[in-house]
């Protein structure tokens, strides 16, 4: 009995089928790993959003965040923080120096946090992005409680959390009132902030026996990347030129077709990638067509330059700015100063370069042999024989009568021919006389005779 015992036991231990059950654990087990190292902004909740669809696609068993920010906007925050608390994969994070305001919510969301030597967490007090002083205190609140219900959710102190937001909260033994919380390593572990000291991700795998899991690092698709070029200010400054330039150039030449279709995909490559990245807005793109529109209608319905003109070169401009910067419906309370100065600058330099280009560029296009194939560049002078009259000068002087009564358009007779005719803004009488002063268009231009 004793030895059948142990020749099954012996073939229990060497089982094929044991055997393949721990190869499947090590070779196929996947680890997915993404950094979140600049400003927490729109770009970056995209990155976010990208990175976890792929960590899905390929069928990822764990996620690792590598974390170096120092924060950024509220609502991209708190929108990748919902996004790793859905996550139904675990998520690490490996803070690699820096989890400061933004990042901080960040990484109190995932399910363990690691952190290198020197790191820091904390410092989540809301600040606005103009002068960086504390934001009003409704903002404060609702950043308390999401840091707070954060930790409560990953099983971490929420009381430490707030004080992370608020410097009135004291803690016996963490903190001291006036000051936000901001961790050390040691203080994070000491707190329940972090699991441990470590100097990359392969180590902290290697500590969890993980080892052997296949690691995945996220690369960006060519996509984003050449989303990411045409963010570039530079890049957005030479397209607000196509636009402006090719508006011109169809307003002064309609029905060429070029110009035009130059504008429309300038403005679809300006637009098209800050909209992806969370920065563009329908409301915003739709305030830049209602500038084009306004400025169509005084051009072609109401000719001159008056309130419509000046509404749409407004609505334009208004348009590309604020499609650069992640203002939340006019509220530029957390738009970095920084951001906003540059795509004003961007605009203006951009729009005023176009202007004079225009100016100098025009009177050159006209001197372009494929040009004078779709257009009229010379000019018709009058000493060669060109005139804007339909009638022959001898009609100047010429009298007549009134053929039907000028209101103050009409018609006239004149030694037996009818031609049409208006006055000088005075209503005449059928059968009165009148007296040719001006033969320039297509109607004669008269008044009443006194002779």
């Amino acid at each position: 009995m004793k030895t059948f015992i142990n020749l099954l036991l012996l073939l229990l231990l060497f089982s094929p089928q044991l055997v393949i059950a721990q190869t499947d654990t090590t070779s196929y087990t996947k680890v997915f790993t993404f950094k979140i190292d600049k400003d927490i902004d729109p770009a970056m909740t995209r990155r976010v959003k990208l990175a976890l669809e792929k960590a899905e696609e390929v069928g990822a068993d764990l996620i690792v965040i590598e974390m170096d920010t120092y924060g950024g906007a509220v609502n991209d925050a708190d929108e990748i923080r919902t996004m790793i608390l859905n996550s139904e994969k675990p998520v690490y994070v490996f803070i690699n120096k820096d989890a400061a305001s933004a990042g901080a919510l960040i990484s109190i969301a995932t399910d363990s946090i690691y952190m290198a030597p020197g790191a820091s967490i904390g410092a989540a007090t809301v600040v606005n992005g103009a002068d960086g002083a504390a934001a009003p205190d409704k903002y404060q609140s609702y950043m308390r409680s999401m840091m707070r219900s954060t930790a409560e959710a990953k099983g971490r102190d929420p009381k430490i959390a707030e004080a992370m937001v608020d410097e009135k909260i004291e803690i016996e033994g963490v903190s001291e009132g006036g000051s936000v919380i901001t961790f050390s390593v040691a203080e994070a572990i000491t707190h329940g902030f972090c699991e441990g000291q470590y100097n990359s991700i392969e180590a902290i795998l290697e500590a969890q026996g993980l080892g052997d899991m296949e690691l995945i690092t996220y690369t960006p698709p060519q996509t984003e990347q050449i989303i990411a070029f045409f963010l570039n200010p530079a890049v957005s400054g030479f397209l607000i030129l196509i636009i402006i330039g090719g508006l011109y150039f169809e307003l002064q030449t309609p029905g060429v077709g070029f110009p035009i279709l130059a504008s429309v995909v300038a403005v679809m490559l300006y637009f098209i990638p800050y909209y992806l990245n969370g920065l563009a807005e329908n409301w915003e793109i739709l305030v830049f067509f209602i500038g084009v529109i306004l400025l169509a209608v005084e051009l072609f319905v109401v000719p001159g330059f008056g309130i419509f003109g000046i509404l749409g070169i407004i609505g334009i401009l208004t348009g590309l700015v604020l499609g650069m910067i992640p203002n939340q419906n006019f509220n530029f309370d957390f738009v970095p100063a920084g951001d906003l100065f540059t795509a004003l600058l961007t605009v203006i330099l951009a729009s005023i370069f176009s202007v004079g280009l225009v100016f100098w560029l025009t009177p050159k296009v006209n001197e372009w042999g494929a040009f004078k194939t779709i257009s009229l560049a010379g000019t018709q002078q009058r000493s060669e024989g060109y005139t804007s009259s339909f009638y022959a000068d001898t009609l100047n002087g010429k009298t007549g009568v009134v053929h039907s009564r000028l209101r103050p358009s009409g018609k006239i007779e004149i030694d037996g021919e009818i031609y049409d005719a208006y006055s000088r803004g005075d209503f005449i009488d059928q059968g009165e006389k009148i007296i040719v002063i001006s033969t320039e268009g297509t109607s004669l231009k008269v008044k009443k005779w006194e002779g």
